[in-house]
């Protein structure tokens, strides 16, 4: 834990200017970013006596161990810059949100020759034109099928749609009238993108123009007494108005706004937004959030804001945004929504009319999702800091073991032997840094001396990061952007999967390399006993523990890391083929010399000279085939599980 008096700035360094500010530990890494009109006010704040400072702030101060700043012109420029720090550093002090599901998107995708509509899910592409999020998958098919009446846009796939370009004649969909075909050219591509811009105009509300343009082409078929047509006008108008019916109108105004509301305790915190287009919600989502640092209502809004802007622009962002708090540079979060925009944004709280009334909505969808979560989350922050605080009791650490690295081997019968490494930070799985390790020291089936090799691998990487960047803080330092970095921080507490003999070769591997700082414990299978370095008896957590629990968890995340590794790369030897060791031979040849021949056992058989009769097959690679399958090990026969027996290869088939 460190003292904040040891880094703090001296007295005049710290401009009194617009800026960013971040905070790193004793690795460097970036563990909290914040920005301010007066970095020399804003910094001071944090350099108070502990005992008066925010709890949270407190555990922020004492881990970081130097604190930078950057200077800029406007706090719009601040506001742009700590998001894209939050981005890029994912300082772990800051608020993140963290989507509770992955919305669908109705997307159209204008950046293609023949746009198609389809849904979308994660990352927008650029071209792409998106409309939602939507609750559920089958929420946007229902409505695109009610729409492909009117607006017959492509919904297939790329491959779909080229298979139909050359059988020359389209799918049923095209037959019943819900695709206007252009696979079969019965638009130009000209029409169709018409097709496309028109269902997006009707899906961003613009849709009183369509309907009231069938009406009256309904009326003048009715007029020429050509009913059918007029019937089909009347079944289109029927369908579009049933897609509307699908977004209840909200608000009379035919309002673009998007409504943020803030549920919060103590611990968390969840935000609701609802999409008003034209009048009508048109999409939801929700996110839920740890609150790692002291943030009040009016900072949970600009971190959303930031998350939900930071990305978009134009049309995406509304002309509207309507909050339970405005942020404390109300100013210049407007400012910059009004840029990403491209035309004024305004940003305030509604105070009365249908728009409070729906904001009371989204208040109470934001609430019931803030109980939800904490209902169906296990590991809230209270549980798992009890079962950190258990683990240091247990094994008698100095303080809760902040980050964990649990290490598991997996083979089979002594083959593919590989390991896995899992993180857990604060309790919580860090899954951007598992890593994988194949084991190359040695051949065979040895647990102990496995998990040695991996260690060992593991803290060599550590140290050399560490003499490569140092650990230091000054003008000496190396240049460190604070990224996170593989292998580059240490554990508090490593866990291997195993009893004493896993141990005992995990610290062995510690205690050669020179590293005294980092614990070590076993958690066996059979009876869940934790193992101790040097000690005869385990110790015996009781079943009820948060920290045997959190233990398990950790443990049995690496066991199944490990086996998923160990399965693929099982696979992938048994999938195989001789043919793979000859130089320059791939895989479409591959796939021609067994069409040719049949299978494996009839290529084994054939001569250089009926080799080379294969298209593209000359005499040297022929004859590199025949030494290739020459030199194989013959393949194990095939048996019947049902029976016994073994199967003879059939000619006919092939063999990998």
């Amino acid at each position: 834990m460190a003292d904040p008096s040891s880094y703090r700035p001296k007295p005049g360094q710290i401009p009194d200017s617009p800026g960013v500010y971040r905070f790193r530990d004793e690795h460097r890494r970036v563990i909290y970013v914040g920005k301010a009109k007066s970095l020399r006010q804003r910094l001071a704040n944090y350099f108070q006596d502990l005992a008066s400072l925010h709890p949270r702030t407190r555990t922020m101060v004492t881990t970081a161990a130097s604190v930078e700043w950057t200077v800029v012109a406007t706090e719009v420029e601040a506001l742009q810059l700590e998001y894209s720090w939050i981005k890029e550093f994912d300082p772990r002090f800051n608020v993140k949100y963290r989507d509770d599901k992955s919305y669908p998107y109705l997307a159209v995708t204008l950046n293609e020759d023949f746009p198609r509509v389809q849904v979308m899910r994660g990352a927008k592409k650029k071209g792409v034109r998106y409309f939602g999020p939507y609750g559920h998958a089958w929420a946007i098919r229902e409505t695109v099928d009610l729409m492909l009446r009117v607006f017959p846009v492509r919904t297939c796939s790329a491959g779909v749609f080229r298979n139909h370009q050359q059988k020359g004649r389209p799918c049923l969909l095209g037959y019943i009238g819900k695709c206007s075909a252009p696979c079969v050219g019965r638009v130009t591509p000209e029409e169709h993108r018409e097709l496309a811009e028109e269902f997006c105009d009707f899906m961003a509300g613009r849709t009183g123009t369509y309907i009231r343009r069938l009406e009256k082409q309904m009326m003048a078929a009715a007029e020429e007494m050509e009913y059918e047509k007029a019937a089909r006008l009347r079944d289109d108008i029927e369908a579009l108005r049933r897609a509307l019916e699908k977004n209840a109108v909200v608000l009379t105004d035919a309002t673009d706004a998007d409504l943020i509301a803030v549920a919060e305790d103590e611990l968390e915190a969840a935000v609701q937004i609802f999409h008003v287009r034209g009048g009508r919600v048109r999409g939801q989502r929700g996110w839920v959030t740890d609150k790692v640092e002291a943030v009040d209502t009016a900072g949970l809004v600009e971190h959303a804001l930031q998350q939900l802007y930071g990305e978009e622009s134009g049309d995406a962002v509304p002309k509207e945004v309507l909050v339970p708090a405005l942020p404390e540079d109300t100013g210049a979060v407007s400012q910059w929504l009004s840029g990403r925009r491209g035309s004024n944004v305004s940003l305030r709280i509604p105070q009365r009319g249908d728009k409070k009334d729906l904001m009371e909505t989204v208040q109470r969808n934001a609430q019931q999702a803030l109980v939800l979560h904490k209902t169906k989350r296990a590991s809230d922050l209270t549980t798992r800091s009890r079962a950190l605080e258990e683990i240091a009791e247990a094994l008698g650490l100095d303080s809760a073991p902040l980050r964990i690295e649990c290490f598991d081997i997996s083979h089979l019968q002594g083959e593919d032997v590989v390991a896995s490494m899992v993180v857990f930070e604060d309790g919580l799985a860090r899954k951007s840094e598992y890593r994988r390790f194949q084991i190359k020291g040695f051949e065979g089936q040895d647990d102990a001396r496995s998990m040695h090799e991996v260690i060992t691998r593991r803290f060599k990487r550590y140290l050399a990061e560490k003499d490569r960047t140092g650990e230091w803080i000054g003008e000496d330092a190396p240049e460190d952007d604070g990224k996170p970095k593989r292998f580059a921080y240490p554990p508090q507490l490593v866990v291997v999967d195993g009893g004493q003999p896993q141990v005992a070769a995990a610290q062995r591997a510690l205690d050669e390399l020179g590293i005294d700082d980092v614990a070590v414990c076993g958690l066996a299978k059979r009876l869940e006993e934790v193992w101790l370095p040097h000690d005869d008896d385990p110790v015996v957590l009781p079943r009820s523990s948060e920290g045997l629990y959190l233990l398990q968890r950790v443990r049995d995340t690496a066991h199944d890391f490990a086996i998923r590794y160990q399965r693929s790369k099982r696979t992938k030897r048994i999938r195989t083929s001789p043919l793979d060791a000859v130089p320059g031979l791939g895989e479409t040849r591959k796939q021609a010399l067994i069409k040719h021949f049949g299978s494996v056992k009839r290529l084994k058989q054939a001569t250089i000279e009926q080799i080379c009769v294969v298209p593209g097959m000359g005499r040297k690679t022929a004859e590199s085939v025949v030494v290739a399958l020459a030199q194989a090990a013959p393949a194990a026969p095939a048996v019947n599980t049902a029976t016994g027996e073994i199967i003879e290869e059939n000619d006919g088939g092939s063999t990998r």
